[in-house]
């Protein structure tokens, strides 16, 4: 079992973190354009919106829950010595988790049975759904089966993440854990490695910069309304907007 541990704790998470990195930067490189999250809502756009938000709004929040623990785990735990606090904090993340893995329910039903979706879905696309979905499901067992989380990731997980992160891995904590809770953790550094090859890769080429860039000017040089109306004729050279 030691072994065991010292491979899943110790070589995984530095195998994840290489395998990120390279992958990344070369698919980056060799193909761009395809550093997407590849939409299909032109495929299909009834179910998608019934899908995407619940999944997107609560994934950013458990994200973003879990970042903040592991970067500030003593305010966290001052946080959770109130009982009342505790309790809305692990109130909210278990919402949140609900509403990713409704989410994500959703967009995989859609995938697999919509004919339309089915001939754009490869194998990873399964794989990386399935995956994430048994991670949510672990998720939200550990925060029923093994409560208050957020104490504990901040006492004994986050010292674990810094000493992998000082190259100085110690897991004497974790290995201590329930399995429930090291599947967890080796699944989260599986997404991890997968990231590269999967769409999830989108999501370090979100435009924020959308946000404070200036209104983009168009500019038509004849009607505009000409152009879009119905029933004006085709033509075989194509209109000159700019």
């Amino acid at each position: 079992m030691t072994s065991l541990n010292e491979f899943l704790f110790i070589a995984f998470p530095y195998i994840a973190i290489v395998v990120f990195f390279v992958g990344t930067i070369y698919r980056y490189k060799s193909t761009p354009y395809k550093v997407s999250s590849l939409s299909s809502q032109f495929l299909e756009g009834k179910k998608v919106f019934w899908g995407i938000v619940p999944f997107h709004f609560g994934i950013i929040i458990i994200f973003l829950g879990h970042l903040l623990v592991f970067l500030f785990p003593d305010d966290v735990l001052r946080w959770n010595s109130n009982p009342l606090r505790l309790i809305l904090h692990e109130g909210i993340g278990f919402t949140f988790g609900i509403s990713v893995f409704l989410g994500l329910t959703i967009l995989m039903l859609r995938r697999w049975f919509n004919p339309r979706l089915k001939m754009v879905t490869n194998r990873m696309d399964v794989a990386i759904e399935v995956i994430i979905l048994l991670q949510i499901i672990l998720g939200l067992w550990i925060a029923l089966g093994y409560r208050w989380g957020s104490s504990w990731f901040a006492a004994d997980l986050s010292p674990y993440l810094w000493s992998i992160f000082k190259l100085n891995p110690q897991i004497d904590a974790v290995s201590a854990l329930p399995v429930v809770i090291k599947l967890h953790i080796v699944g989260a550094f599986l997404i991890f490695l997968l990231i590269p090859f999967t769409r999830l890769v989108h999501f370090l080429v979100a435009p924020f910069h959308y946000i404070w860039r200036r209104y983009q000017v168009v500019m038509w040089n004849w009607d505009k309304d000409q152009v879009r109306k119905p029933e004006t004729a085709w033509q075989v050279t194509r209109p000159k907007n700019n």
